[in-house]
């Protein structure tokens, strides 16, 4: 491994937008692995840029943590990720994310209608969801969620 390879944690945390304190966490986690120094000090790969980005978007997304360990997980330690570990990761993810979009399209699309939750508060909702028909079907905003 070229010793340019690897960023001091700093200059990680400058590239991502991450605060110190963070990369430590995803480090506590096993998302990233740091080298050390004869010195002690932390240093990463500079692929690692990438691991963190994709963690930031992923829960941007609304994965949770667990859900982007496991796809982490998958990648190679120890070398950067080719494109194909990533087109790999990618298409397992695809479903998921288009589930997600699709969830949006629709919140957004009947965000000023009624959605179902059984409040009743706009006129809409009489029209859609009279005598709270929707409530017999569960709880919450069943025309977004069913």
């Amino acid at each position: 491994m070229d010793k340019n390879d690897l960023l001091p944690i700093g200059d990680l945390a400058r590239r991502t937008g991450l605060a110190v304190s963070a990369i430590r966490f995803y480090e506590d986690k096993g998302l990233i692995a740091a080298y050390r120094t004869m010195g002690n000090q932390r240093r990463f790969l500079r692929s690692d840029i990438r691991r963190l980005s994709f963690i930031l978007i992923a829960q941007k997304l609304g994965l949770g943590l667990a859900e982007i360990e496991e796809q982490l997980s998958t990648l190679p330690r120890g070398r950067t990720p080719t494109q194909s570990d990533w087109q790999r990761i990618s298409r397992q993810m695809r479903a998921q994310i288009d589930q997600k979009i699709a969830l949006l399209t629709l919140t957004r699309r009947k965000l000023d209608e009624c959605i179902g939750c059984g409040c009743l508060s706009l006129q809409r909702c009489q029209l859609y969801n009279r005598d709270d028909r929707a409530g017999t079907k569960g709880t919450g905003p069943r025309f977004v969620l069913d």
